[in-house]
């Protein structure tokens, strides 16, 4: 008996890519919408306008690589004190986890400087080729004079923007005024020129292009934000026992007469959302938390008859157990807020504590390694070290050292020190005890301890103490 022959199933070419849709998002306006213009405007008054405060005729914020020193308004810090800046990341950090747990992405919606630029960027594509709709049929619409003269428009107004967030990015690392004369002189420095031209490409690619795909595949903020908020945090969200069942209707009908719930399922929450999703199927990694749904929604719940607050700023909990705002709000104070608000207040308080206490300058301390002792005159014993002194204020100072700790320890050459400004000086120390001290510490290291004196103008003084070893040779 014959077998039957085999099936054969034609191979399939599947494509494991697929092109990103681009999304059109649509211009809405709101109490929400304004706030984001206002935070637009903050953070970028504060970025534009920072690199041109002047502090003791220097730039305020100024961090200068060269000389490695960072000045911010009256401090000046150096290499040495990275535990501020690791103490800064530390508050940021623990800072995004507590807003985070309260009150979900407040940061991405309102801060992000990628949400912030994709605003601006999204604010001159819509003057230059409309609205949703009309930038749709532009794209789709056949290359023309017009179609060119509105996108032209649009990248040239973009290009201006990206340059000018570079320009003033090397403006933190450069003094801005000195950047401006190099600009016009044609005389930027490589580096300079690589740098306005990189950061201005970023912002330009990152805004203009990429968008909602920062947020949702480079951000690793959108990955771990599950696990920063729970189910009494507020977050944007659709409520689904008052909107479903959806359906449009008359604006006269009685919803409930038509056994519908109050989303007349418009679409408008999807079409101004710039990541593209449905707020409907409930919290997703790509949103932002920009409130855009819940500004057209309520304009929508206006015009129908209904009260707003459909989509609204609320927790999972107090949406299934339909609790009041006050309710909500009593749930704030849970463990993990407590703990990461208690994380961040001690943090933070240590940090100014540490800021305000902090010694004006700095003291290290080297031995001269080439000759541990060695004998001068009169049967003296000899030891030689580099002083370093890191002056972190914003005047010269004079500095005088003295040292203890042995019989007899004194110095020989100068231990006095003038420092200029925010500059590093050296002196070199002689430190010397007598022949008949030395005798009795032959082959032994003895601490000594140096202090080094900042003299103040009203006669008093502040004080480093240094610790070091004296070497007597057998």
């Amino acid at each position: 008996m014959s077998k039957p022959a085999a099936k054969v199933i034609p191979i399939q070419s599947v494509s494991l890519y697929q092109k990103q849709a681009k999304i059109y998002p649509k211009a809405v306006s709101g109490w929400f919408a304004r706030w984001r213009w206002v935070m637009v405007w903050l953070t970028q008054l504060f970025f534009y306008g920072a690199p041109w405060l002047q502090w003791n005729d220097r730039q305020a914020l100024l961090f200068d690589l060269e000389q490695r020193r960072f000045f911010l308004f009256g401090l000046v810090l150096y290499p040495q004190d990275l535990i501020y800046l690791t103490a800064l990341l530390v508050i940021s950090a623990l800072g995004l986890f507590f807003f985070t747990a309260v009150a979900g992405r407040l940061w991405c919606g309102y801060a992000c400087p990628q949400s912030v630029y994709t605003q601006i960027f999204m604010w001159v594509e819509r003057h230059t080729e409309g609205d949703r709709i009309a930038r749709m049929r532009l794209d789709k619409a056949p290359w023309s004079a017009e179609k060119l003269l509105r996108k032209g428009g649009k990248h040239v107004a973009w290009v201006l923007i990206a340059l000018v967030t570079g320009f003033s990015f090397v403006g933190y690392f450069t003094p801005i005024r000195t950047l401006t004369a190099e600009l016009m002189s044609f005389s930027l420095t490589g580096w300079e020129a690589f740098w306005v031209l990189f950061y201005g490409f970023a912002t330009w690619g990152n805004a203009g292009f990429m968008r909602e795909q920062v947020c949702t595949y480079m951000c690793p903020y959108a990955r771990f934000q599950g696990a920063l908020i729970d189910r009494d945090s507020m977050i944007i969200t659709y409520d689904a026992p008052r909107g479903d069942p959806r359906g449009s209707r008359p604006r006269s009908a009685d919803p409930k007469a038509l056994g519908k719930g109050d989303c007349i399922d418009c679409g408008l929450c999807v079409q101004v959302c710039p990541t593209g999703i449905d707020i409907r199927n409930g919290l997703q990694v790509e949103c932002i938390g920009c409130a855009a749904c819940i500004d057209v929604c309520n304009g929508v719940m206006d015009k129908m008859g209904y009260a707003k607050g459909l989509i609204r700023y609320s927790t999972e909990n107090g949406v299934a157990q339909a609790l009041s705002r006050a309710q909500m709000f009593a749930r704030v104070l849970r463990p993990r807020v407590l703990i990461y608000g208690a994380l961040l207040a001690a943090v933070s308080i240590a940090f100014i504590a540490s800021l305000a206490l902090r010694n004006p300058f700095h003291v290290d301390l080297i031995k001269d390694r080439n000759t541990l002792a060695r004998m001068v005159e009169d049967g003296r014993v000899e030891n030689v070290y580099r002083l370093q002194l890191m002056n972190g204020t914003e005047s010269a100072a004079r500095y005088r050292v003295s040292v203890s700790g042995l019989p007899g320890l004194t110095i020989a050459g100068a231990s006095e020190l003038e420092v200029p400004a925010a500059q590093i000086g050296s002196l070199p120390l002689q430190l010397q005890i007598p022949g008949e001290e030395a005798q009795q510490l032959q082959g032994r290291s003895s601490p000594v301890l140096v202090e080094v004196a900042r003299l103040l103008p009203d006669g008093s003084q502040q004080v480093v103490r240094e610790k070091t070893t004296f070497v007597v040779p057998r």
